[in-house]
């Protein structure tokens, strides 16, 4: 399953040769990792490789020769040991084919090839882990940095193909979490609601993730990159789970928070409408020219306000938001790049603006059209935070302590889409999981009334 074509890396290849015209250019691709003993951990591609090539075998090189209008791919030859345990390898007349490089040739050429393409050129642009190859090949100025700046701007903005992957993997991602949504029930545990949302994705024909998934019940909310995935889910809990498959190395990040017994305490939902709130508003904001951090800003207000309203913070709220206050309840940004990284490239320096806010930031940038970047704001009860002297002291005037004692064991909401920021008007929203207290609600029944359906017959 691959919606590109061998054309689409070939244009990206020559967009880099553009921006680096005067000097050789070299990339290594990944290689395998012990896991332990003679165990690998599954292997994924180098995310600058993949990128330019769609190759995903290990043991790969990439060389551009800006001047010749020559790219070369070198693969690894299957032995008699490779084809035995592991299995056959691209030929180089199929590698050729598909992936369009103007020649393919075995790792072993590598050397000689690279000292015949370096006549003419006295820079090489290459990753610092393929420096250690160029050191034996003799002198030449290497340079990483302008490499990386390079592949940066190229890579932030996503092309119609990219998008086509990231729909990809959204909708199955997407689908996987309404799944859990329908399934999960008190009595189980987190890992179940995990195994759902995986097996989903596998019997869709994604079987990688972008990242280990979060399914985090009742407190194990409060805990932002929760791992543990092995409590009981309890009556009355919330589940979050933040989970996404990747889809030719492009992930989607979407996290849903739901309860676990299929409906919302008037506690929870006073939580999630704020948060909620300040989704929706966000992403109402993100269009082409708005400031990344700014949109930060503008969630950190409306969680402000929403927090004050329930009596937990009070006081002005700019001063809230400046002196650290809402920050004890949001203590993440709003926003990050998505694409083959799930925190992707930003887009090199000359897209990076200075923070215009007073509050510190995860990246700040302006948008542009084809930016994909994700939109989750939360709110946290995070008992480390909430009973420590420090904060309590520094924060006695802004935070309610006594009000907030009431909610230590509640553990957090967050609700994250991805979002394509479009060249005019309100941004293309990916992610099609319900969001909307009364849509889960009817989502958590209908997956009960199945069950029980199953179950009578």
């Amino acid at each position: 399953m691959n919606l590109l074509s061998f054309e689409h890396y070939s244009q990206i290849r020559k967009s880099l040769a553009q921006r680096l015209p005067d000097g050789l250019i070299l990339l290594k691709g990944g290689s395998p990792v012990v896991r332990n003993g003679d165990v690998e951990y599954p292997f994924r591609q180098q995310s600058d490789f993949l990128y330019l090539s769609g190759f995903e075998e290990p043991g790969a090189w990439i060389l551009i020769d800006p001047k010749n209008k020559k790219d070369v791919l070198f693969i690894p030859k299957a032995d008699d040991h490779h084809l035995v345990w592991i299995g056959t390898l691209p030929t180089l007349e199929e590698s050729r084919k598909r992936y369009g490089f103007s020649k393919v040739c075995y790792q072993g050429d590598l050397k000689s090839e690279i000292q015949t393409s370096l006549r003419g050129y006295r820079k090489i642009y290459a990753p610092k882990e393929a420096q250690n190859e160029l050191k034996r090949l003799g002198r030449r100025s290497i340079f990483p940095e302008d490499l990386r700046e390079a592949l940066d701007e190229l890579r932030a903005a996503k092309i119609p193909g990219e998008i086509e992957l990231l729909k990809v993997s959204n909708r199955v991602s997407g689908d996987a979490h309404i799944e859990v949504m329908r399934q999960t029930r008190p009595g189980q545990y987190e890992y179940q609601a995990q195994a759902v949302f995986e097996s989903e994705c596998l019997k869709s024909g994604l079987s990688s993730l972008g990242y280990p998934s979060i399914v985090a019940t009742g407190k194990n909310a409060a805990v932002l990159h929760y791992n543990k995935n092995s409590e009981k889910i309890k009556d009355g809990d919330l589940v979050l789970i933040d989970a996404g498959a990747e889809f030719r190395g492009y992930s989607a990040d979407i996290t849903r928070t739901f309860p676990a017994n299929g409906r919302f305490t008037q506690k929870q939902r006073d939580i999630y409408s704020i948060v909620l709130e300040a989704q929706k508003k966000s992403i109402s904001a993100a269009r082409p020219g708005a400031l990344s951090a700014e949109l930060h800003v503008l969630s950190m207000r409306i969680i402000a306000e929403g927090l004050k309203s329930l009596g937990i913070l009070k006081g002005e709220v700019d001063s809230l938001i400046e002196n650290g206050a809402v920050r004890v309840f949001y203590p993440h940004g709003l926003t990050h790049m998505l694409g083959l990284d799930v925190h992707d490239v930003v887009g090199g320096k000359k897209r990076c603006v200075p923070n215009p806010t007073k509050v510190p930031v995860r990246f700040s940038a302006r948008l542009e059209a084809g930016f994909v970047i994700t939109m989750e704001p939360g709110v946290y009860f995070i008992r480390f935070l909430l009973e420590s002297p420090k904060v309590q002291e520094k924060m006695k005037d802004q935070i309610n302590f006594k009000a907030v004692k009431n909610f230590l064991d509640f553990g957090g909401v967050r609700i994250e889409d991805d979002i394509i920021i479009n060249p005019a008007g309100a941004p293309l929203n990916l992610t099609h999981v319900p969001k909307e207290i009364d849509d889960i609600e009817r989502l958590c029944a209908e997956g009960r009334e199945l069950a029980h359906r199953k179950k009578r017959f």
